[in-house]
C-alpha cells in the first residue's frame, strides 16, 4: 500500500519520523492473552457516521490502521445490522498481510463472526457466501435460520431472547479464536461494554463536525462507567488522531 499521509506518534514521547507498518503493528500488537478489541471512527462531535455511513469519516491513515488491526486478529466480530448496512464483503487480506499471519503462526485469514439475535441474514451476501474461512454466527436458542444459512456458516446458539455475549465469546475462544476485533455497530459495542467484555478501544477521531442527527459509537442501556487507560496517541498531518485505550 502506498502511504500518502504519514502517521506520527504524538504520545508518549513523539517518535522521530513517520511510522512504517512494522512499527504500527508493534504498537497495536496482539498481546499475550485473550482480548476483545473494539475499533471505531468518530467525528470530533461524536458522530458514528457521515451521510449515514462510517466510510464518510474514514481517510487513508484510518484505513491503513483498520487493515493492520484485521491482520492482527483471530476473528472479526460484527453485528448483523452493521454487516447489512455497511455492505460487508468477504474478509480478505492482501498477500503481504497474509504472509505476515502465516509467519506468526496464524490462520491465513481471520474468521468472520456475526452477532444476530434474529438471524435476519442473507446467505448470499458476499461476506458469508464468499468467505475464505467458514463464518460463525452467534445467535439465540430460539431464532429460526433462513434457508441456506447453515450451508455457509456455523451457528452458535447462546442465550434465549438475546445473545449471551459472554457465552458466545467463550465458545469462540474454545475454538482457538482468542484475539477478537469488533467493528460494531453501536448496539453491539454498548452490549459488550455492559457485559464488561471490552478490553481495548481503538478510536480514530476525524477533524470534522458532523452536526446533530448521527448516533454515537455506542448505544443501548445505561451502565456504570469503566476505566480504560490511554496507551498511545497517533496523529497525521491532516489532523486525524488515533487513540488506543486498553486494560492493563
Amino acid at each position: 500500500m502506498s502511504v500518502r499521509i504519514p502517521i506520527h506518534r504524538a504520545w508518549p514521547g513523539p517518535a522521530d519520523g513517520p511510522l512504517d507498518d512494522e512499527t504500527l503493528t508493534a504498537l497495536y500488537g496482539r498481546g499475550d492473552r485473550p482480548r476483545l478489541r473494539v475499533n471505531f471512527v468518530t467525528s470530533i462531535d461524536g458522530a458514528v457516521a457521515l451521510d449515514d455511513y462510517s466510510a464518510g469519516l474514514s481517510g487513508e491513515p484510518d484505513k491503513r490502521v483498520f487493515g493492520l488491526l484485521r491482520m492482527l486478529c483471530d476473528a472479526l466480530v460484527v453485528a448483523a445490522g452493521t454487516l447489512r448496512h455497511e455492505g460487508y464483503r468477504a474478509v480478505r487480506l492482501d498477500e503481504t498481510r497474509r504472509a505476515w499471519r502465516r509467519a506468526h503462526g496464524l490462520a491465513t485469514y481471520p474468521t468472520l463472526v456475526v452477532v444476530s439475535g434474529s438471524l435476519r441474514l442473507d446467505p448470499a451476501q458476499a461476506a458469508l457466501a464468499d468467505a475464505p474461512v467458514r463464518p460463525v454466527v452467534l445467535t439465540t436458542d430460539d431464532a429460526t435460520a433462513p434457508a441456506g444459512l447453515t450451508e455457509v456458516a456455523d451457528l452458535v446458539r447462546c442465550g434465549t431472547g438475546r445473545v449471551d455475549l459472554a457465552a458466545g465469546l467463550a465458545e469462540l475462544r474454545r475454538r482457538g479464536l482468542h484475539h477478537l476485533l469488533c467493528e460494531g455497530g453501536p448496539q453491539l459495542f454498548g452490549a459488550l461494554t455492559a457485559a464488561d467484555l471490552v478490553d481495548e478501544v481503538c478510536l480514530t477521531v476525524a477533524p470534522l463536525l458532523a452536526g446533530p442527527g448521527a448516533g454515537r459509537i455506542t448505544a443501548g442501556s445505561a451502565g456504570p462507567a469503566r476505566d480504560l487507560p490511554l496507551r498511545h496517541v497517533l496523529a497525521t498531518d491532516d489532523g486525524v488522531l488515533m487513540l488506543r485505550h486498553a486494560r492493563d
